[in-house]
């Protein structure tokens, strides 16, 4: 069953960044790009929107973690790409990390086996 629009973004909140900057491992995107990649790799559970995306995109630009320019889309249309810095790499390894821990806490308080994911 999908999940609602409003459970998808109280979920997102805390982890938009960290796959925004997944996302940017793979290449340079715009945002377009970024938020459908994220969509179809989550098997279309999580809906990224731009009023989301894009604010997520600032923030991390301020942070240094990503840097952007202005190029032409696949339908040669002007668009701003972002790329992910050396910055942002290390800062994708600390949050990865931070994120598994979390993960592997909340599956043993939930009462499964670390990594079987399964309800016991």
């Amino acid at each position: 069953m999908a999940k609602s629009k409003r459970d998808n973004n109280e979920m997102l909140k805390g982890t938009l960044d960290m796959m925004v900057l997944r996302t940017l491992m793979t290449g340079d995107a715009h945002g377009h790009t970024i938020a459908k990649v994220i969509e179809r790799t989550s098997e279309d559970v999580l809906e990224v929107e731009q009023g989301s995306l894009y604010p997520a995109l600032h923030r991390l630009e301020d942070r240094g973690w990503v840097s952007s320019y202005w190029g032409a889309s696949e339908n040669n249309r002007k668009a701003k790409f972002y790329r992910l810095t050396a910055a942002g790499k290390r800062q994708l390894t600390s949050e990865a990390s931070r994120w598994r821990q979390m993960t592997r806490a909340i599956a043993l308080v939930m009462g499964e086996a670390a990594g079987d994911g399964g309800e016991q």
